[in-house]
This record gives structure tokens, C-alpha cells and sequence, in this order.
């Protein structure tokens, strides 16, 4: 929904409840991203091209997510360290160089590819280009952060996994929900206990107009587009070498890719769930309940917010102030691991960046076949 266009008593009851789930900064920075996309340049701004010492990120695809959480954390957390953005439509490019004060913009990635300063390249532009222009990237020796989905076929993923192998660059995936604080301790809590897990995932995705970019078949649909981020979680809850063969059970309607359940039954005995639902407009973004049992654990998240543990007669509370995906913790991560130097295990880190993509791709065949597979 484009909320510049909505009433104005709307507009206000919006930002409200923003203001309660994000805080101030966050609510006025998505007000500002509404904006950005509409922004139109009677004559574009002029590229300065004086890049300084610590401006060595670059990001590919400015639309609302690189505006309003890319950049914005990267701003926020280490300061004006972007030295070149891109997008297809010039207009956006320009509009976040502005705000974020980037010296170089473009429409054209190797524009930004070349610049030698650039080691770290955020790329969140069109799904069916994310595994395009990170193979550019590694290609020109640059470590990248790939937005969801990052790959939307097998031929990507083999083409994005033999240049990895080759270059051993430091590749990070935008799925945010695993470093959230609630995510965390989610894991710390099931991951503790013994045997196989049930996992449940009931969530409520943004309405999509008719037309809309994501669903087009080349951009891989809802399920590379949206779903992907619940089938990574539930992989990070079932032991590594007890993953394959999966069992994949679809149940749909007419559509192939929302207002569906899918289950996932792993080859250490945990099923996994997830239901998601497009039945109308989502106010509040997307809504989403996570339950769970493992062991003698049961717990319930609700929406990245509350998270509520019971182990045996022990029951444990946690409430956030403000909603927490953990897509700060996620950028800041990636950033600290190429400038920091923090710690990157290749070998294990190429394998999960393989598995999901590969759970994720079949997934979307069971819907699209509407029949069980088997993946091995």
C-alpha cells in the first residue's frame, strides 16, 4: 500500500502505531522512505566523486528496503561509510545519495564495481538480479551482503557457489530473523534440548496489487520473495548432517504461492509448518506467530516482539519495547566481519548459504507441482 496516498486520519493512526512498534527514528525514517520512492529529479544532483577514507560500502538497489534499513543502519552505526549507490531507475539512486550524502551514484554497476576504495557491496535490487550482480562483485573482488532471496533458480545457485568456492569472498544473506534478540534466544532455548523438534510458523503477509514486481515469475514469486525467511529459520533449528532428505507436503488453493500451508518433515524426525496467509491489508507490516516444542521446551514468539518459554515448571517472559526482525543486528554483522575482522567461518557459512537456497527452490516447486517431493 502506498501510504502517501491514504487519508489523512489513516496517515496518523499509521504513524502512531509505528511510533509504538519502531520509535521515533525508525517510524520517521519509513515516512521518508515513502517519499523517496515517489522523488523525481528535474536535474539530477552532481557526483562529487571525492570519496573519503572510510566510505568503502556500496549498495546495489535503492528502493524502499536499502533506504530505509541499509543505509539507515549502516548510518546510524558507523556513519557515512557509503561511497557509491545504484539503481536501474536513476531517480532513486540519486534520492538515497542525497539523504545519506554518497558521493557517487549511478544506474550502472560497474560503475560502482570499479571504484577501488569499495570492498563491501550491500545488494538488495530486483530478486532475479541478486545472484547477477554478486557474481559481478566477487568477480571484481568485493565481499557482499545479498539480500532474500539470493538466488531465484539452481542455475544461479550452482553459478553463486562455484565462485564462491573459487574466490573465498565473505558472503552474507539478508535473512535478518536468526539475529534478532528473540531469534537468539529462541535457539538458545531449543537448540539445548534433546531429540527432534515441531515447529509452527503462522504468518500474515503484506496484500499485493495485481501486477505487483514480486510476483512475476522470473522474480521467483512470494515463496523466494517472502516465504524463504521462515523456511531459513526453521533450518537453523535441525542439525546440519541431519537435514536431507526432506520431505515437502504443499497444500494450496488457486493460489500457488500464498494462502497456503506447507509442512517440511527432516531427516532427524522434526516437522516444521508454515502457514502463510494474503487475505487483506496488514497495517502493522507482516504479522507473525512462531510456536514451538522441543524437549521439554514450548515457547511462542509473537511477532519479534514477545517471546513466552516454558521449560518443565519454569516459564520465562520476554518483552521488547520496541519490535525487533533483527535487521540492524544483521547489516552491522556483515559490516563488522569485513572491517573488524570479526570471525567468518567459510566452510560452514557456504553450506548453510547452499542448503537454503536449496530448501527454499524446492519448496517452491512442491507448491508450484501441488504434489510431495522428496529432496536429497
Amino acid at each position: 500500500m502506498n501510504y502517501l496516498n491514504i487519508n489523512f486520519q489513516l496517515k496518523l493512526k499509521k504513524v502512531f502505531r509505528y511510533l509504538k512498534l519502531y520509535g521515533f527514528k525508525r517510524t520517521w525514517i519509513k515516512i521518508q522512505g515513502q517519499r523517496h520512492l515517489q522523488t523525481q529529479f528535474k536535474s539530477l544532483p552532481k557526483i562529487t566523486a571525492k570519496i573519503k577514507p572510510k566510505q568503502r560500502v556500496a549498495i546495489v538497489g535503492c528502493g524502499n528496503f536499502a533506504f530505509t534499513t541499509i543505509a539507515y543502519y549502516l548510518k546510524k552505526n558507523f556513519g557515512n561509510v557509503i561511497a557509491g549507490v545504484m539503481d536501474i531507475n536513476i531517480n532513486r539512486a540519486a534520492s538515497l545519495a542525497h539523504k545519506y550524502r554518497v558521493p557517487v551514484f549511478s544506474d550502472n554497476i560497474d560503475d560502482i564495481l570499479k571504484l577501488e576504495q569499495v570492498e563491501l557491496v550491500f545488494i538488495a535490487s530486483d530478486h532475479a538480479t541478486h545472484a547477477e550482480y554478486a557474481i559481478k562483485a566477487i568477480g571484481k573482488g568485493k565481499q557482499v551482503y545479498i539480500e532474500k532471496p539470493h538466488v531465484v533458480s539452481e542455475r544461479q545457485l550452482e553459478a553463486l557457489y562455484e565462485i564462491m568456492n573459487k574466490n573465498k569472498p565473505k558472503v552474507f544473506l539478508g535473512f535478518n530473523r536468526p539475529v534478532s534478540r528473540l531469534g537468539q534466544l529462541i535457539f538458545k532455548y531449543l537448540n539445548g534440548q534433546p531429540g527432534s523438534g515441531i515447529y509452527n510458523w503462522f504468518v500474515v503477509g503484506h496484500k499485493l496489487k495485481q501486477g505487483h514486481w514480486y510476483l512475476n515469475p522470473e522474480q521467483g514469486g512470494r515463496v523466494l520473495g517472502n516465504l524463504c525467511h521462515w523456511t531459513d529459520f526453521i533450518l537453523h533449528l535441525i542439525p546440519k548432517d541431519k537435514i536431507f532428505p526432506v520431505e515437502i507436503n504443499p497444500t494450496r488453493g488457486a493460489k500457488k504461492d500464498s494462502d497456503i500451508a506447507i509442512s517440511f518433515k527432516f531427516n532427524d524426525e522434526s516437522i516444521g509448518v508454515i502457514t502463510f496467509s494474503e487475505k487483506g491489508e496488514t497495517f502493522e507490516g507482516v504479522r507473525e506467530k512462531f510456536n514451538a516444542q522441543k524437549g521439554d521446551c514450548i515457547l511462542t514468539l509473537d511477532d519479534f516482539q514477545k517471546l513466552t518459554v516454558d521449560v518443565g515448571p519454569e516459564k520465562i517472559k520476554y518483552k521488547l519495547f520496541h519490535r525487533d526482525q533483527g535487521h540492524e543486528a544483521n547489516i552491522v554483522n556483515a559490516y563488522k566481519a569485513v572491517f573488524r575482522k570479526d570471525s567468518y567461518n567459510y566452510e560452514q557459512n557456504y553450506l548453510h548459504i547452499y542448503n537454503t537456497a536449496k530448501l527454499f527452490l524446492k519448496t517452491k516447486v512442491a507448491l508450484e507441482r501441488n504434489e510431495k517431493i522428496i529432496v536429497v
